[in-house]
């Protein structure tokens, strides 16, 4: 059940603002890296990893209790230098002693490493907003932007026997022009 707190405009449709070519990019299945490394050398700067309490709409969307110990990690994706998605992920902390302990190993490698190697991890659909100030990824795409244009973002759990990870990603209007001119 979604709170007030975690509704924060997800929903389960790209928004109407969205072009074609965003609403392509936003729902694409699979390992979004795979489609980034397609229109460049794709490289990934892990931004932090560290141990913090689940908010409020993360503990909704994970089906766990406020203030949770999670494992965070945040990373920045480049497309020839360029950046083009910052994401965050998010899993109970006792789950990286266990069924996600390959998270803390990843260093600069995608998470799709680990997320499509195998057939057991589910993932739910995705939700997409349009990120706004207060927002946590909003904070991370302003730290690699200085565009006022708008940020969309989308996100979906993966299961992996019944332990969750929460994957954000944002997108970074510098990927729209790359996009557009591949």
């Amino acid at each position: 059940m979604q709170t007030k707190s975690d509704s924060n405009n997800w929903r389960p449709v790209p928004g109407p603002t969205t072009s074609q070519l965003q609403r392509q990019w936003l729902t694409r299945p699979g390992a979004l890296t795979q489609g980034l490394r397609g229109l460049g050398c794709l490289t990934l700067e892990v931004l932090s990893e560290t141990v913090r309490c689940a908010r409020p709409e993360e503990s909704s969307r994970l089906s766990l209790p406020s203030g949770h110990p999670l494992w965070q990690r945040e990373i920045c994706l480049f497309v020839s230098g360029v950046a083009c998605i910052v994401a965050q992920s998010v899993t109970p902390l006792a789950a990286t002693h266990g069924h996600w302990q390959a998270l803390k190993r990843l260093r600069n490698r995608p998470l799709a490493d680990i997320l499509y190697q195998d057939r057991a991890i589910l993932r739910s659909n995705f939700e997409f907003t349009t990120l706004r100030p207060g927002m946590p990824l909003y904070r991370l795409t302003q730290a690699k932007q200085v565009s006022s244009t708008r940020r969309y973002a989308r996100r979906s759990v993966f299961l992996r026997a019944g332990q969750p990870l929460l994957v954000a990603e944002a997108f970074l209007p510098a990927l729209w022009r790359l996009a557009k001119d591949s």
